[in-house]
């Protein structure tokens, strides 16, 4: 039997990973329908691809539809035919919808709270439209533990974004099939891969303390390596990571 490659022993790891998180927490069933957030970034591609390929196995039966939304009056663009591409080469249906904000209407929010909640709120909108009962988004390990960290020492709340989200006031629950994933991983398996990068980055990016916490957390990892699995497991214990 050949030894495995470390790009093959990689993609072992990431699906191992992805298969845990879906048992562990639910997060797919028979007959669900799931609309991934398709940003055009590694995180996003990754969750794709990983999707399109547990959607061959049997059991749980599901079936996955993609989306791309574009802002007009912001320069974050993706290479809307590769994305296409990129989805029904999986045998996913990809949509894509344009929309735009106006970031003066609210002061008291940043542009980039306001961007994300456009963008949700036309998720949801496609979602219903297409008749999706889970919304699937790119998030990792390192987005959850940095939002723990965000909210800690900005809101004084112990909370984060949760693995598995059932909405109240809609029939949708929002799931996150990378909560188990690294980063670094997903960057090597991108590479890997040759995914296409977006043409152009948010403005916004450098807006929020997200890369603020990123670097704080690549400190403290340095000076113990089972950091990330200490706050997971507190999160864990004090049942952050699902809400019904």
């Amino acid at each position: 039997m050949p030894l495995l490659t470390e790009e093959q022993k990689l993609e072992k790891k990431l699906l191992t990973r992805f298969q845990k998180a879906i048992y562990e927490y639910g997060l797919i069933e028979d007959n669900d329908h799931i609309l991934v957030g398709l940003s055009g970034g590694k995180d996003s591609l990754c969750l794709l691809e990983l999707l399109g390929k547990r959607m061959k196995i049997d059991k749980p039966k599901f079936t996955v539809e993609a989306l791309h939304i574009r802002m007009s009056n912001i320069k974050y663009e993706s290479d809307i035919t590769y994305l296409k591409d990129f989805a029904e080469s999986r045998g996913i249906r990809f949509h894509v919808v344009t929309t735009e904000f106006n970031a003066s209407t609210d002061s008291r929010k940043s542009p980039c709270f306001l961007c994300s909640w456009n963008r949700r709120k036309q998720l949801f909108m496609k979602a219903k439209e297409l008749g999706c009962n889970k919304i699937a988004l790119g998030h990792h390990m390192d987005d959850i533990i940095h939002t723990t960290m965000m909210n800690l020492y900005f809101q004084g709340s112990f909370s984060t974004m949760p693995v598995r989200l059932k909405m109240k006031k809609m029939p949708l629950t929002i799931i996150r099939p990378l909560c188990l994933e690294i980063e670094e991983d997903l960057r090597k398996y991108a590479a890997n891969n040759n995914y296409h990068k977006q043409v152009k980055l948010c403005p916004y990016e450098t807006d929020s303390h997200r890369s603020d916490m990123r670097d704080m957390f690549n400190n403290i990892e340095s000076m113990t390596s089972e950091a990330r699995y200490s706050v997971w497991n507190a999160l864990e214990k004090e049942g952050k990571l699902i809400e019904e």
